[in-house]
């Protein structure tokens, strides 16, 4: 509920501080006074967009504070939970306006976006204008108002998100579906590469050990030569090679009987290499009688290495990534294989989505019907109060032609009224007269609001062009819904203000040289006074203060208070 709106330097209100009650209030006052300005200023604190014109002259930036007391409001309340910004049972909204025309918005004193304060304005007031009735003509409206009549908003929400669900998975499957020709030929292709490589049997480092052993092969035959060649230099018993040579010298440095001790160094040194001479001999000799040259073995070799360079080229990459390719295509494949497996799980959600949603949707429209009866009735018999005694109110629920999910339900919703005796029903956008349609729109207000769990209904001016005893069945109705919470009426009928609890009254005070919007409450006396100036105007009579102070008692009367 709203306890108190402060506003400071909007528009012709220098500074206003109204605290407000539960129970129906009225807002009155002559025309030009600025009666909306306290639910413009409002509708600021609640999200509504701003500019510069906002602030008054002379000021650099207009304040609105609105405190709400969450009782009876646990959805505010654990919206605010759910972001650290709950104060117990109070909430405090606050927009500053520069001029600007920059924007401040605060939510129990902490920094918040304008669509937070949407967000939360939502859960705390209803506001209902006098140009109400052109909404009314959509059917998105309609379908809101009976969802809410019925208590039906929740499982709305969930028909809706089923339905959204459904579509997304069905563009999922459709790109899916549209890629599968792609994804199949790729794999194709990808099958026969890692197939070919497979059947090479791969192995860890095969290509750099191959290609040492190829060399060595390659190099056979010139190292056997070289071999020969060696072991022939070296050979004993063959004038010309070292060992004769080596075999020659000590014979001639030992045949001196008497030989200089500088020489034994000499003679032991050649004699050592005469020894290793012979060794390397052997080991020549042994390495060539038992050197094996497979030409079979080599041609193999070859082949191998030709197949892996002819893959690695193939592939564009070198033969030692052979087997690291071939285990990224395996990795590719299976990718490919689980993506194609992916449509048929996708096939299987969208039944399962399908299913629920039509269980959801069927539940929804059963109690859609039932409220409607209940609502058409309460409708037709309300706007025949209201100065239509054979009017008829219709909700129409009409099947979709679709068997495709639709996020608002199975049916589309229309608000359907015969204002006259003999007539059809028909939709409200082609009601001919706009008094008619003004009453039928307020009667639909009034009624869905009794449902309504926001505590605060403001009704600004939506009882324009109505009068009479009409207009007093009007009061009647905005009282009873303030019995039940709070009611904010701005009304220009004294029979619609004589039902109000409290009486606000706007006026401007001019000083001279500046004029200010002011809003004061009205007492007993005062309200007979205000009620007897919107009956006569400016000349008010006897007649007139009777009449208001009838009204008053009237109201009071009809109220039972």
């Amino acid at each position: 509920m709203l306890v108190q709106l402060v506003i400071r330097h909007y528009a012709t209100i220098e500074h206003l501080d109204l605290d407000l009650r539960p129970g129906m209030t009225v807002i009155t006052g002559e025309t030009g006074a600025g009666k909306s300005i306290m639910v413009d200023a409002l509708g600021l604190a609640l999200g509504d967009r701003a500019d510069s014109s906002a602030v008054r002259p002379g000021a650099e930036r207009a304040e609105i504070l609105a405190h709400f007391s969450l009782d009876d409001l646990p959805e505010a309340r654990q919206w605010l939970q759910e972001r650290d910004l709950d104060q117990e049972d109070v909430c405090l909204l606050r927009r500053i306006v520069t001029t600007e025309g920059r924007s401040r918005a605060y939510i129990n004193g902490s920094l918040c976006s304008l669509n937070d304060l949407k967000t939360l304005g939502a859960y705390l007031v209803d506001i209902h204008s006098q140009h109400e009735h052109q909404s009314l003509l959509r059917a998105e409206t309609h379908r809101r108002l009976l969802d809410e009549y019925a208590q039906a908003q929740s499982l709305a929400q969930q028909v809706q998100q089923l339905a959204q669900h459904w579509s997304q998975t069905r563009r999922a499957l459709e790109q899916h579906q549209q890629q599968q020709a792609q994804r199949q030929a790729q794999q194709e292709l990808l099958e026969y590469q890692h197939e070919e490589l497979e059947q090479l049997g791969l192995v860890e480092n095969e290509v750099p050990q191959l290609e040492q052993e190829h060399r060595q092969l390659a190099e056979a035959e010139a190292l056997l030569s070289n071999c020969r060649y060696v072991l022939d230099l070296c050979s004993e018993g063959k004038s010309g090679t070292i060992q004769a040579a080596l075999n020659s010298s000590l014979n001639r440095l030992t045949g001196c009987n008497s030989r200089p001790k500088a020489l034994e160094e000499a003679i032991q040194l050649l004699s050592s290499a005469q020894i290793q001479v012979a060794e390397a001999v052997n080991e020549l000799q042994h390495f060539i009688d038992h050197f094996n040259s497979d030409p079979q073995h080599q041609q193999q070799l070859e082949q191998r290495l030709n197949t892996l360079y002819r893959l690695a080229r193939k592939h564009r990459i070198q033969p030692e990534a052979l087997l690291e390719h071939q285990q990224q295509l395996h990795h590719t494949l299976t990718q490919l294989q689980e993506e194609s497996a992916h449509c048929g799980h996708l096939e299987q959600h969208m039944d399962q989505l399908a299913q629920e949603y039509r269980q959801q949707a069927e539940h929804l429209s059963h109690i859609r019907r039932q409220a409607a009866t209940q609502l058409e009735a309460i409708i037709s018999r309300e706007i025949q109060g209201l100065g239509m005694p054979k009017g008829r109110f219709k909700i129409e629920l009409e099947p979709q032609s679709t068997t495709i999910p639709q996020p608002h339900g199975l049916e589309q919703i229309n608000f359907l009224v015969s204002a006259n005796p003999g007539q059809p029903v028909r939709p409200l956008a082609k009601v001919a007269s706009g008094g008619e349609l003004s009453r039928i729109s307020l009667a639909i207000q009034v009624i869905t609001a009794q449902t309504s769990g926001i505590p605060t209904l403001i009704f600004d001016e939506v009882d324009v062009g109505i009068g009479g005893p009409t207009a007093a069945v009007i009061g009647q109705l905005l009282r009873q819904l303030g019995n039940r919470g709070q009611v904010l009426s701005v009304t220009h009928a004294a029979q619609v203000a004589a039902h109000g609890h409290q009486h606000l009254l706007v006026h401007k005070a001019d000083n001279g040289q500046e004029t200010h919007t002011q809003i004061s409450e009205l007492s007993s006396t005062q309200r007979v006074e205000e009620l007897a100036r919107m009956m006569s105007g400016l000349q008010r009579t006897e007649e007139s203060y009777a009449h208001a102070r009838a009204l008053l008692e009237d109201a009071v009367g009809q109220s039972g208070d």
